[in-house]
């Protein structure tokens, strides 16, 4: 296990009724802007919940925050900060939601000439305005971690950026704002959530027991709550619960203490989002499985760890174990409702050159923190996705 130093200083406010809690960490005297998405939260009485504690508190609302974030329909916020000398920010939502939050935070102390820089050219974010979250849709883990992902429509490039300044404060959840999500969204947030894991788990041995079992349970409780919660006609308290608290844990830091991560397979799923607008948990599962075929040899022994604890798949032949462990994890996805196949989303061979080209384009040699994929495997992973 390697050296490592864990801070989150993120407060959890969790369990039902948890919104009315807000006003209680808000800081006094200090107007807000009340960030939120397409409206669902005016339909499922989130918003009510949220103006209710809000109510002797100076605020202005920048809806329409829209899923995988643009950096274009971001920016006026920035003219609001400004003229309402806004000093703290709430973001209500999923990780999209968040995620621009976290980028409006760092670009409203930005100096610079042009905030897309702290993505672009990865400058680093010296202050950035406090924010909290009301979380409504588990996946991202965006609510307990300093990450943000925006995408700028007119290059068609989504980039990441991360740090301490943009964690939030505070964070809500409460599982009942959950009840009114439809099917493919907690498909979506089951996925994310479960090859967030992956990407810290699914590398190199690093004799870190703890945060293997710790990353084991996350994706167990993923693999069987995940699946009642999407399957279940009818919303079940302690199933939601258990679902939310494993994606807030998939990406909170705490597993990839001391560990060798990759998140190879975002950086392809991003760019696939990225030109043909596909679900961001639908290009993860697109990919992994062709990351995980082409590293069958390289990380033999954590993909056949993988497919023993999780899927209960031994065989004194690794590679069959790892054939399995491959089929298994996206009759998974399957199971869920999502097709793990370019052709099935009407896209050709031709997207292989156009990911390599996007990646060229912003520098993207190589492609995780494992250091065993660059950019010129591309045509080798997606090659068995179409």
């Amino acid at each position: 296990m390697k050296n490592f130093e864990f801070y989150n200083p993120v407060r959890i406010l969790f369990g039902k009724g948890s919104i009315s809690q807000i006003n209680k960490h808000l800081p006094s005297r200090v107007p807000v802007l009340l960030m939120y998405g397409g409206g669902s939260i005016k339909k499922n009485g989130v918003y009510d919940q949220v103006l209710q504690t809000l109510k002797n508190t100076e605020y202005y609302e920048y809806p329409g925050v829209q899923p995988n974030p643009v950096y274009e329909q971001l920016m006026p916020a920035l003219d609001l900060i400004r003229e309402k000398k806004i000093g703290f920010i709430l973001a209500v939502g999923g990780g999209s939601v968040i995620d621009g939050a976290k980028f409006v935070a760092a670009a409203a102390c930005y100096t610079g000439s042009d905030p897309w820089e702290i993505l672009s050219k990865q400058v680093r974010v010296e202050n950035a305005l406090p924010i909290g979250a009301v979380l409504t849709l588990p996946a991202t883990g965006s609510e307990m971690n300093g990450n943000s992902v925006i995408t700028r429509a007119s290059l068609k490039h989504k980039l990441s950026f991360g740090t301490s300044k943009v964690m939030p404060e505070f964070s809500v959840l409460d599982p009942e704002v959950t009840y009114s999500l439809p099917k493919n969204q907690i498909a979506n947030g089951v996925i994310d959530a479960f090859i967030h894991v992956l990407e810290q788990y699914l590398t190199y041995p690093s004799n870190a027991e703890i945060q293997d079992r710790f990353a084991e349970s996350i994706l167990l409780v993923l693999k069987d709550t995940g699946s009642k919660v999407y399957a279940d006609p009818e919303p079940n308290y302690d199933d939601r619960a258990n679902f939310m608290w494993a994606a807030t844990n998939a990406l909170n830091t705490s597993i990839s203490m001391g560990v060798i991560s990759d998140w190879s397979t975002h950086t392809i799923g991003h760019e696939l989002t990225a030109l043909y607008g596909l679900d961001h948990a639908v290009s993860l599962a697109i990919v992994l499985p062709g990351v995980m075929h082409f590293l069958r040899v390289k990380r033999q022994e954590k993909l056949a760890q993988f497919g023993e604890h999780i899927w209960g798949i031994t065989s004194h032949d690794p590679q069959v174990a790892i054939a399995e462990t491959i089929k298994y994890t996206e009759q998974f996805f399957r199971c869920l409702g999502v097709k793990t196949k370019l052709s099935e989303y009407g896209i050709g061979p031709e997207a292989i050159d156009k990911v390599v080209k996007q990646l060229s384009s912003h520098g993207a040699t190589v492609l995780g923190g494992a250091g065993d994929v660059t950019i010129d495997d591309v045509p080798a992973i997606l090659g068995t996705r179409i």
